[in-house]
């Protein structure tokens, strides 16, 4: 009597379109809007806008986690180059994010672009792999998590993504959900696990749409000057 041993449960790789990706990184940009729309210009008295801003940080996390996840990224100096521009750009923003903040009642933590530069410079120290990277990299996680917008889940959610496309893992998927569960102290709600419905419903966004690369870069400190500028006119 022979026994045929158990196969491990093999978890699927995380493959998406052009299409998929493109749809997912203007859906995030168009939900950061309204959220800063609804912060600035309504003092946050729009639900249906701050429900929907809840989603643009987790897909902003999403696409670079994935990008990152690519093979081949450190050999071909992807990290530096990515961390790089989220440093010029987050330095950039940060005066209009300081003053628009400011206006209403406070700048703490570093915007957005920094949460997104702690995960990609703790992406690369793991990558890298030794005893002392590691160590470095768990604390530029802890202490990057402590000084940017929505602190440790927005670094987690993006290490998760890259852990998972780097390799298909139930504690990626579990560290996900957990950084989307922990969102709830920051905001309250619930409501950025509506990026599970975004993110499924990418896989059926039949048109690419323009990359613009550095676009997406630009546009963030842009549109905070620009809202900057409104608000000291208007008062």
């Amino acid at each position: 009597m022979s026994t045929v041993a158990a196969r491990p449960i093999r978890w699927p790789a995380l493959e998406l379109s052009e299409q998929a990706l493109s749809f997912l990184k203007w859906s995030a940009l168009v939900l950061m809007v309204v959220d800063h729309a609804n912060k600035y210009l309504y003092d946050g008295s729009q639900g249906w806008m701050y429900a929907a801003g809840r989603v643009a940080m987790p897909l902003f996390a999403f696409v670079l986690g994935y990008n990152l996840g690519r093979p081949g990224v450190l050999a071909a100096g992807g990290y530096r180059r990515t961390s790089s521009r989220l440093l010029i750009f987050g330095l950039l923003a940060t005066p209009a994010f300081v003053q628009v903040n400011t206006l209403l009642g406070g700048w703490y933590p570093l915007n957005m672009m920094f949460a997104l530069l702690a995960a990609v410079v703790a992406a690369w120290l793991f990558e890298r792999g030794g005893r002392w990277d590691t160590i470095a990299a768990c604390l530029v996680i802890a202490w990057g998590g402590a000084v940017v917008e929505f602190w440790w889940p927005a670094v987690g959610l993006c290490l998760a993504v890259w852990a998972y496309r780097r390799h298909p893992s139930p504690g990626a998927v579990a560290g996900f959900v957990l950084c989307l569960l922990a969102l709830y102290l920051v905001s309250g709600n619930f409501w950025a696990f509506a990026v599970l419905p975004v993110l499924a419903a990418a896989r059926f966004w039949p048109v690419e749409l323009p990359r613009a690369r550095w676009f997406f870069y630009a546009f963030y400190p842009l549109h905070l000057w620009g809202f900057w500028a409104y608000l000291m006119w208007v008062r």
